[in-house]
């Protein structure tokens, strides 16, 4: 077999996605693409998809790939002389219950901020778009015109002959049985032939891994982590239905299940609550466009509810069974980008059965990181780097894919938490917590207090698109922060310590902040990427003349040790997790200076613990250092304590606060308190497509210190101006509900949508960020305007500021 021996890039996997890197890498002018796929194209999981071509996805940037990738799929059968199969029928999802309604009518209301058209359908009208369901029990539904259906098999075959016709190099039935790695770098890869007759070894510069459900494996052979699993995916397909014509994609995602009418047949598949995992022992050898046993039992509820749905199912035969391998990540997200574990390893798979859909947007992303090195935007929701090591342990996978495969097709209720796989990463307070009533949410595996239930409470969520059952709870523990003092648990937070000579040159290099600050001051800052977008929001301070504590969130950890890593370059500097090392406890409100005297003989005030300073202090008969910083807009220390005297702080401080009227609160009191004051959140308001100084955050760059990176473009934007404004908004209806991606309008036309959202209990109504165009106008034209929030179909007015609502001079954090 005559393979080459050097190549720029190895993509290992012929499926869709494989076959859309390599297309988009070659069309992009890149020589020397290899891919090699063990069997034949699409013989894994691309060849039984359902081939479902949705354009509506949970985020702008997915939204936007998702429009590219239907957008391609016309293109390519021109380009390419392969029929994609695409037709433009649209899809019609049915409610059967108010609360899907008005899930579906949020997505309608966000699709109207991204540009999708969309249209709200009553019962009658969802019976006239598609004639043949029985609308019992449905409550409503929504009209997507621009989805449709396509071939799966032919998208892949029309991308692989694109990528040729682009010089790219497709080999099929050659297994990678190997990956040759020094350091922080592959080096090449071994194959061999699927007749065991040849055998060889590719240098390469870098590889992609589009491995689909060998993924796991193939990271692992590569040195890096991506936890995927597969899951069975039932779908049945009719015999010939008498006078069935072209109808629309129909979803009825109460019942679990999706529709496709083929070739005068109907699709009918499943993503049912509890799905199987399958393959734990490793998938066969020999697996080539295998199916997997029937198993009708557990099909079956699903096709009594669809006999019901579509009466015309009742008569029809079953043409076909099928049950083929999926496979699914922890968070229903895909995996793509630079594995965080090595420097030329990137990863394009797990596509939670939106694979045909979200290939060619994805290979067309992926291609553009691969060429300039960075995200072309916002990417943080699919970046292989939002995943946690232990993920990748295999009975975590097992457990957690028996709901992820459901969840596709759950109620996507805001705050809703998993159920499996919990109670693996805990916090030194974890059962102080839990004895006072907390109940736990989960963010990056880390168990976390979210509320805390009242005495004879049931203690777990009821969930609503309306107010939910711990809403009092989270007011009151609100009203506690604001009023007095409350303590809730911050150990989740990541802490990253830098130290070694050159560490305040490395952090004013990576950072935008000034670090040249004495021992105990606390700089709050961003590291930003070339274009002014914001990679990491943290805290940072300084503990010694060599070493600093950055304080980062909890899920974005790993991510930011590696951006640091990867930009440490010749700096004389070390960067450890200790994430785990120590406990911390915010204690915040007006009387927690008072509380802190009670338990310690430090000094607590102005002149020895301004605001932005940290100290270390004895705490009851132990040890911590309190860092005098806030997020919830409040007088309060964060109170830093290892591990082992975790717990004796945590009684000393609730027994002393029995006093001074304490009450334990939990994440979402923080996040309500927060978006109050106005504070960005990191993935939602500030992303690393967001400019710092659009963001509001210029405060926090200093452009006066030597080149850090991202300073040209803070300098550029200076002189550019603003194209947008980060803007908070306060219905004035108390009553509705916001969360995220409503749409803003201004003087009654679209503008954006709400970044984040939560409720604002001092200030009394829903409070949201969001960006507003302002190109050439100053501020005060921006706030003349008139703005409305469409929640859910219904336009809501809204006060606007740019300052916070809430303290706007930061005179409460400072007293």
């Amino acid at each position: 077999m005559d393979l080459p021996t050097q190549a720029r890039v190895v993509i290992i996997g012929g499926g869709v996605i494989g076959c859309s890197v390599a297309y988009h890498l070659a069309k992009m002018g890149w020589s020397d693409v290899v891919l090699l796929e063990r069997k034949q194209l699409t013989s894994g999981t691309t060849w039984h998809a359902a081939g479902l071509i949705g354009q509506l996805r949970a985020s702008s940037s997915m939204t936007k790939l998702a429009r590219y990738s239907a957008e391609l799929l016309r293109k390519l059968e021109e380009e390419t002389g392969v029929s994609t199969g695409f037709r433009q029928v649209g899809s019609v999802s049915a409610a059967l219950t108010d609360e899907r309604l008005e899930e579906l009518h949020r997505q309608a209301a966000m699709a109207r901020a991204f540009g999708v058209p969309v249209e709200e359908l009553s019962p009658a009208e969802v019976k006239e778009r598609y004639q043949h369901i029985n609308i019992e029990g449905v409550t409503g539904g929504v009209w997507l015109p621009t989805d449709g259906q396509a071939d799966p098999t032919n998208i892949a075959l029309a991308l692989a002959k694109g990528a040729r016709a682009h010089g790219a190099r497709i080999q099929e039935r050659v297994k990678v049985a190997g990956i040759a790695r020094k350091d922080r770098r592959v080096t090449g890869v071994d194959w061999i032939s699927d007749d065991g007759k040849s055998q060889g070894h590719i240098a390469c510069d870098m590889i992609v891994n589009c491995a689909g459900m060998w993924g796991h494996e193939v990271g692992r052979m590569a040195g890096i982590n991506v936890p995927l699993h597969a899951c069975e995916h039932f779908y049945i397909v009719t015999e010939a239905i008498e006078g069935l014509s072209q109808m629309p994609v129909l979803r009825v995602p109460d019942e679990c299940a999706y529709y496709k009418e083929d070739a005068g047949k109907m699709l009918l598949g499943a993503f049912e609550p509890h799905s199987k995992p399958w393959g734990m022992d490793g998938i066969p050898d020999s697996f080539e466009f295998d199916q997997l046993p029937e198993d009708f039992d557990h099909f079956e509820p699903i096709l009594e509810n669809a006999c019901n749905r579509l009466p015309m199912l009742a008569d029809a035969g079953i043409h076909t069974f099928f049950n083929g391998p999926e496979s699914f990540t922890p968070d229903d997200a895909y995996h793509l980008g630079l594995a965080p574990e090595m420097d030329n390893v990137w990863v394009a798979c797990g596509f939670n059965s939106i694979g045909i859909q979200s290939a060619g947007g994805a290979g067309h992303a992926l291609s553009q990181w691969m060429e300039a090195g960075e995200k072309p935007f916002d990417l943080g929701s699919v970046d292989i780097a939002r995943m946690q090591p232990f993920q990748g342990n295999k009975h975590y996978l097992f457990e957690r894919s028996k709901e992820t495969l459901g969840l596709l097709y759950a109620d996507h209720f805001p705050y809703r938490q998993m159920a499996t796989a919990r109670g693996i990463r805990r916090t030194p307070f974890h059962h102080h917590l839990l004895e006072q009533g907390a109940v736990m949410g989960e963010a990056g595996g880390w168990e976390r207090a979210n509320w805390f239930a009242n005495e004879g409470q049931k203690r777990e969520y009821e969930y609503s698109w309306k107010r939910q059952n711990w809403f009092e709870n989270s007011a009151a523990e609100h009203h506690a922060i604001r009023n007095g003092v409350g303590m809730y648990d911050m150990s989740s937070f990541g802490k990253l310590r830098v130290e070694g000579p050159d560490s305040e040159a490395f952090l004013n290099y990576v950072g935008g902040g000034d670090y040249a600050v004495p021992v105990g001051k606390i700089v709050y800052t961003q590291f930003l990427n070339s274009m002014g977008g914001i990679e990491a929001d943290v805290t940072v301070t300084r503990l010694s003349e060599t070493a600093y504590l950055v304080v980062t969130p909890g899920a974005t950890r790993l991510a930011d040790q590696t951006w640091m890593e990867r930009h440490k370059g010749s700096f004389n500097v070390v960067i450890t997790d200790v994430t785990a090392g120590e406990g911390v406890l915010a204690v915040m409100g007006p009387k927690a200076r008072d509380l802190l005297q009670a338990v310690s003989p430090a000094d607590f005030s102005n002149a020895a613990n301004p605001f932005g300073t940290a100290q270390n202090i004895e705490l009851g008969m132990g040890l911590a250092r309190v860092h005098r910083v806030t997020y919830v807009g409040e007088l309060g220390w964060e109170v830093y304590v290892s591990a082992d005297m975790a717990g004796h702080a945590f009684e000393v401080l609730h027994a002393a606060g029995q006093d001074h009227g304490l009450k334990l609160c939990g994440m979402h009191m923080m996040d309500s308190c927060r978006i109050e004051k106005g504070f960005r959140h990191f993935g939602h308001d500030i992303t690393s497509e967001d400019h710092v100084l659009e963001a509001g955050l210029g405060f926090a760059v200093k452009t006066a210190k030597p080149d850090f990176m991202g300073r040209d473009a803070v300098l550029r934007k200076k002189d550019e101006g603003l194209a947008l404004r980060l803007v908070q908004f306060r219905l004035t209806d108390p009553e509705p509900l916001l969360y995220h991606h409503e749409p803003i309008l201004r003087d009654g036309e679209i503008v954006g949508y709400i970044s984040s959202g939560n409720y604002g209990h001092h200030l009394g109504g829903a409070i949201g960020m969001g960006y507003v165009p302002c190109k050439g106008e100053s501020a005060e034209e921006v706030l003349g305007s008139s703005f409305e929030i469409d929640v859910a179909g219904t336009r809501v007015k809204a006060e606007v500021s740019l300052k916070p609502m809430y303290d706007p001079k930061s005179e409460r954090t400072k007293v």
